[in-house]
């Protein structure tokens, strides 16, 4: 309890003298410091020689552990003209760095990116898989098109659909065009069911989806366009539809379906679906 009330008493201690203009501008400014000597050492041959110096001081702790006096003299030797060694073995880095610093368009470019909200980057990133994701898929449906093969592929948005998933296998795999064409291989014991995408990943396989109650449809819509349909009713997902009848290529939102669209229509529609604004975010499930 001593311990813990000492502990205690120093934080707060630290706190109250903590100036909000002069130790706030003082953290952002070492922030961006460590942040532009990592990005310099991680493009450079210095990330191998920061990683054997990391070596160099966990064997110099273990000397120090043991008591090895010899050793230990010769180490600290060493570290009594650290900042002169350093200095010397990045003298290449170091003058990059400078003149980078003096470059206003790439400072300005850098402190942008350092300040850039959290969200923006994950937003990046997340439209980054979006578009690999939805061009893996167009181009196996394009496939399964011309060879009339039936498929029925549900992306998800901002409703979840985990009980659609339970009625499935779960796989949660990366997105590529041939596991979408083994996955609706009309000899797959998983053919006839829907396909999830969340979070642009082949969630799950094999899903058992809701057909729609309309009566006014038409006489040529198969099982698979009435599920879409019926999906898209009960859920904000967005459901890819291919005949295995004529090949075409259909899209089920909002309880409309386009009919007969071309993979570069789907393509568009999906990423405009699916992208968020960047600087928002995607919601969670």
């Amino acid at each position: 309890m001593t311990n813990i009330s000492t502990l205690f008493e120093k934080i707060v201690s630290i706190f109250s003298t903590y100036s909000i203009v002069s130790d706030t501008l003082d953290l952002l400014l070492l922030t961006f410091l460590f942040y532009y000597i990592l990005k310099m050492i991680r493009d450079s041959r210095a990330l191998t020689f920061a990683k054997g110096f990391l070596v160099f001081i966990v064997v110099y702790a273990l000397v120090l552990l043991f008591n090895m006096q010899a050793t230990a003299i010769i180490f600290k030797t060493v570290f009594s003209n650290i900042l002169l060694i350093l200095i010397v073995i990045f003298a290449p880095e170091i003058r990059k760095l400078l003149e980078n610093m003096g470059t206003s368009t790439r400072a300005f470019a850098t402190i942008k990116g350092l300040f850039k909200s959290a969200a923006s980057q994950r937003a990046i990133l997340y439209n980054d898989k979006v578009n690999t994701a939805v061009n893996e898929i167009c181009r196996a449906a394009s496939d399964m098109s011309d060879k009339k093969v039936g498929a029925l592929i549900v992306f998800e948005k901002d409703s979840p659909l985990g009980e659609i998933c339970e009625t499935g296998t779960v796989i949660d795999a990366e997105v590529s065009t041939e596991l979408i064409g083994n996955v609706f291989y009309p000899k797959s014991p998983l053919h006839d069911g829907a396909a999830v995408i969340r979070d642009a990943k082949l969630y799950a396989v094999g899903c058992i989806l809701p057909l729609t109650s309309k009566h006014n449809l038409s006489s040529d819509l198969g099982t698979r366009h009435r599920a879409a349909i019926g999906m898209s009713e009960q859920s904000d997902a967005l459901i890819l539809v291919i005949s295995e009848e004529t090949g075409g290529i259909s899209i089920a939102h909002q309880g409309r379906l386009m009919r007969n669209i071309s993979d570069g229509e789907a393509r568009e529609l999906l990423l405009n679906f699916l992208k968020v604004p960047e600087g928002g975010e995607k919601h969670g499930k």
